[in-house]
């Protein structure tokens, strides 16, 4: 069965940093490089935006604006793991964040994901 475990969410001062993982698991993912992988966010009232991905499989990434400079996502093929680095936190990443996989080789938005994690919360204090 395929599945997609979140953890590294936390609360955090603006201006800290945290790293959130995502581990994928199930034969479906024996081909991990093959998804394209993301991190999409969610606040209270607003839609699921996608703030970072890595393509399959050239492992491209691209970022939202908002975050462009201050977070980092990366991806361990031999740990079927998903990173996402967030530096210089501000009171407006707080969400909760979802990994994400599709066999699309990029992400455009959440219509394009096959898998969901069940997401980690994150809150950044002023």
């Amino acid at each position: 069965q395929a599945q997609l475990v979140e953890s590294g969410g936390g609360l955090v001062q603006a201006g800290g940093s945290l790293r959130l993982s995502c581990a994928a698991s199930g034969r479906t993912f024996s081909t991990f490089t093959n998804y394209a992988m993301g991190w999409f966010r969610q606040a209270p009232g607003k839609e699921r935006e996608l703030v970072a991905q890595v393509r399959a499989p050239s492992g491209i990434t691209n970022y939202a604006d908002s975050v462009k400079g201050r977070f980092t996502i990366s991806r361990n093929g031999a740990k079927n793991a998903v990173y996402l680095q967030m530096n210089s936190l501000k009171p407006e990443d707080t969400a909760v964040y979802y990994c994400a996989a599709s066999l699309r080789p990029f992400l455009v938005s959440r219509y394009d994901v096959q898998y969901w994690g069940q997401g980690t919360q994150v809150t950044v204090s002023s």
